[in-house]
C-alpha cells in the first residue's frame, strides 16, 4: 500500500471533483466542511479522507442539496446520504467517483465491485458509454495537469481492458455473418492507446462482423497482406497521440495510395488528433467520426 497517493493539493482537489479551489476555501471558512494540513509554508494540504469527503460533498450538491443542507450533516451521514440518493438518482455519477477512489487507492475490490454493481442494471456497452468512456476523458486531463501519475491511469486503463476483452470473448464463438465485410482494427507507429479500438472491435464483433484487431503501432506497410486474403476489407484506426497533427495529410494520403486502390476497400478514422483535419480534403474512401457512437451507427 505504500504507492497510494494520500496527500493532494487544493489545485488537485479542484481537477479531482471538479470543485473549483476558490469554492473549496468557502467552503472551509464558511461551513467548516474540511479541515486541511498546512504546511511551513502555510500551503493547505488535504488528506485522503478529505478528498473522499470533497467526491461525497459534490455529489450531494450536483444532486440539488444545499450545501448549508450538507454542513449540517453529521460526518458519518454524508456517505449514507450519498448511498441513499444513488440508489435512487443518476447512478452514473456516483459510480465514477467511486472509480477516482478506486484508481488513487490502487483498489482492486473496489473497481470489481462498483463494475458489478452497475451490471445489475446495465449493460456492458451502457456501462462503457455512460461510465467509462467520461471517466478516460478525466483521467487524461488529471494526467496532463499532474494530478495522477501514470501509474494510476495504467492502473484504470489495464482493468477496463480486462472488461473489454472478457466481454469480445465471449463473442469468440459466434459465426460472422455468412456475407460479411473485414475490419482490420489497427494503431499507426507509435501509438499505444488502444482501449477505444478495443471497444470498437467488441461492437463490430457483437453485430456480427468478421474482425481482425492487430492492435498497436503496425507499420502502414504491413498491412498490404491483407488484402491478399479478403475481398472486401474496411481499415479502423484511432488517433490519439500520433501521428502528429502536422504528419496526418501524409499518412492519409499514402494510406490512400498504398492501401485503398483496390475495391471494397475503406479507412474509418477517429481521435482527437483529427478534429484539425478539415474534411474536404479526405479522400473519398476515408471518413472521419467524431465519436465510437457516430462510427457504430455509421455500420
Amino acid at each position: 500500500m505504500n504507492n497510494i497517493k494520500v496527500n493532494f493539493s487544493i489545485k488537485d482537489l479542484e481537477n479531482l471533483t471538479g470543485i473549483k479551489a476558490h469554492t473549496i476555501r468557502i467552503w472551509e471558512k464558511r461551513y467548516n466542511l474540511l479541515s486541511p494540513n498546512r504546511t511551513t509554508t502555510n500551503i493547505r494540504n488535504y488528506s485522503l479522507t478529505s478528498f473522499q469527503k470533497l467526491l461525497n460533498i459534490s455529489y450531494l450538491n450536483n444532486n440539488g442539496i444545499k450545501i448549508s443542507k450538507i454542513a449540517s450533516l453529521k460526518e458519518e451521514e454524508i456517505p449514507i446520504k450519498v448511498r441513499e440518493i444513488a440508489s435512487r438518482a443518476k447512478v452514473e455519477d456516483h459510480a465514477i467517483n467511486a472509480l477516482k477512489m478506486a484508481m488513487i487507492n490502487f483498489d482492486q475490490v473496489l473497481f470489481y465491485s462498483t463494475y458489478n454493481n452497475l451490471l445489475e442494471n446495465k449493460s456492458f456497452s451502457e456501462i462503457f458509454y455512460s461510465v467509462f468512456l467520461p471517466l478516460l476523458n478525466e483521467i487524461g486531463l488529471l494526467w496532463q495537469t499532474n494530478t495522477i501519475t501514470p501509474a494510476h491511469e495504467h492502473f484504470l486503463s489495464v482493468h477496463i481492458k480486462q472488461k473489454i476483452l472478457l466481454n469480445t470473448e465471449r463473442l469468440q464463438l459466434l459465426e460472422p455473418k455468412p456475407v460479411s465485410k473485414t475490419f482490420v482494427l489497427f494503431l499507426p507507429d507509435n501509438e499505444i492507446h488502444d482501449i477505444g479500438l478495443l471497444f470498437i472491435n467488441y461492437q463490430l464483433r457483437s453485430k456480427g462482423y468478421h474482425t481482425i484487431f492487430l492492435g498497436e503501432s503496425v507499420p502502414m506497410d504491413s498491412l498490404t497482406d491483407l488484402l491478399d486474403f479478403f475481398e472486401e476489407v474496411t481499415f479502423v484506426s484511432y488517433f490519439t497521440i500520433y501521428p502528429l497533427i502536422k504528419e496526418i495529410p501524409s499518412y492519409i494520403k499514402k494510406f490512400d495510395k498504398l492501401l485503398l486502390q483496390k475495391d471494397n476497400t475503406r479507412l474509418m478514422l477517429l481521435g482527437k488528433q483529427l478534429s484539425e483535419i478539415p474534411e474536404e480534403t479526405i479522400p473519398n474512401k476515408i471518413t472521419l467520426f467524431n465519436s465510437i457512437e457516430s462510427l457504430v451507427q455509421d455500420l
